[in-house]
């Protein structure tokens, strides 16, 4: 079986993804918004702290994955997704 995915980093970056999408997009009835705003909360505290290189490397595939999507809200959330992960902070 060939993967689809050209390194692991891609792979577990869009599976990253598509749970924080599933999380965010999620009504009251299918996921406690607290235990949501914590799993959202603990990524973005985990990204955050990445050295420089790997925040940048997961900001490129991020990059790469929106200018890729043709659903314009998960666009939106993958351009978006530096800056509300706090991948852009601390930045020079």
């Amino acid at each position: 079986m060939t993967s689809s995915y050209p390194s692991l980093t891609r792979a577990l970056a869009e599976a990253l993804v598509d749970v924080l999408w599933f999380i965010d997009g999620s009504e009251d009835e299918q996921m406690d918004q607290d235990d949501a705003v914590k799993v959202m909360e603990g990524v973005a505290h985990v990204v955050s702290t990445l050295p420089n290189d790997q925040r940048q490397e997961l900001i490129e595939l991020v990059g790469e994955m929106a200018a890729a999507e043709t659903d314009r809200a998960r666009r939106d959330f993958l351009e978006e997704f530096p800056e509300d992960f706090g991948l852009n902070d601390d930045e020079s």
